[in-house]
C-alpha cells in the first residue's frame, strides 16, 4: 500500500470544459471533507466537484466517492478506481469542472475526471504506507534524549511530553517498532 507525503495538483481543458484536480493526504473522513470544502470555497463558480478517497481505519479501508451531479459512474468512481489501482490509502482527490458548454458523453467524462486525477497524482510525492501507532511511555529524565533520538531515527514523532516524577512521552511510531521500544523503555510503559 502507498500514500502521499506531499500534495499534488493538475489542470487541463477538454472541449472547453476546464478540470482542476487537487490531491491531499487525509487521515479521516472529517479531514477529507474539510479538504473538499476548502477546494469548493476557492472555486465557488465551478459546476461540479467530484471526489474520491480511501482511508484506513481499524475496521479496514473506507472508500467513498461522489459524482457531484454528473451521470452516475462518470466522475467519482473513475477517480476511486485510480486510487484502488495504485493501492493508495489515506488519500483524497477532488476534481472540479467548469462546464464549457459541450457535452463530453459518459466515456468522455470518465476519461476527463480520471485523467485529471492521474495528472495530479503524478505531481504528488507518493511513498510506501507505514502504519503508525501511538504509545505512551513513562521514563526517567535521564532517558528523554535517548528516547527522542530513537523515535526520530525510526521515522516517528513525539506527540506530547508531560513532566512530573518522571517524564511521560506520547509518541507515534511505525507499528513494527512498538514492541522493541516497549522492551527498551520498559520502566513504566503503558498504552
Amino acid at each position: 500500500m502507498y500514500t502521499i507525503e506531499q500534495a499534488g495538483s493538475a489542470e487541463q481543458t477538454l472541449q472547453k470544459s476546464h478540470f482542476i484536480a487537487r490531491v491531499s493526504q487525509t487521515t479521516s473522513e472529517q479531514h477529507a471533507l474539510q479538504f473538499l470544502r476548502a477546494i469548493a470555497t476557492q472555486h465557488v463558480s465551478a459546476h461540479h466537484l467530484a471526489y474520491a478517497y480511501r482511508i484506513k481505519t481499524p475496521n479496514g479501508i473506507v472508500p467513498r466517492f461522489s459524482d457531484a451531479g454528473e451521470p452516475s459512474g462518470t466522475a467519482g468512481k473513475p477517480i476511486l478506481q485510480i486510487l484502488e489501482g495504485r493501492e493508495l490509502i489515506n488519500v483524497c482527490v477532488g476534481v472540479l469542472r467548469y462546464y464549457g458548454g459541450i457535452n463530453l458523453g459518459t466515456g468522455g467524462l470518465a476519461r476527463a475526471y480520471s485523467g485529471t486525477a492521474k495528472l495530479a497524482l503524478e505531481t504528488a510525492l507518493i511513498m510506501p504506507f507505514i502504519e503508525m501507532q501511538e504509545l505512551t511511555l513513562k521514563v526517567a529524565y535521564s532517558r528523554i534524549d535517548e528516547l527522542t533520538r530513537l523515535v526520530l531515527q525510526l521515522k516517528g514523532k513525539v506527540l506530547n511530553k508531560v513532566f512530573a516524577d518522571g517524564a511521560q512521552l506520547t509518541i507515534s511510531l511505525p507499528i513494527a517498532h512498538i514492541n522493541n521500544i516497549k522492551k527498551r523503555f520498559h520502566e513504566k510503559s503503558f498504552l
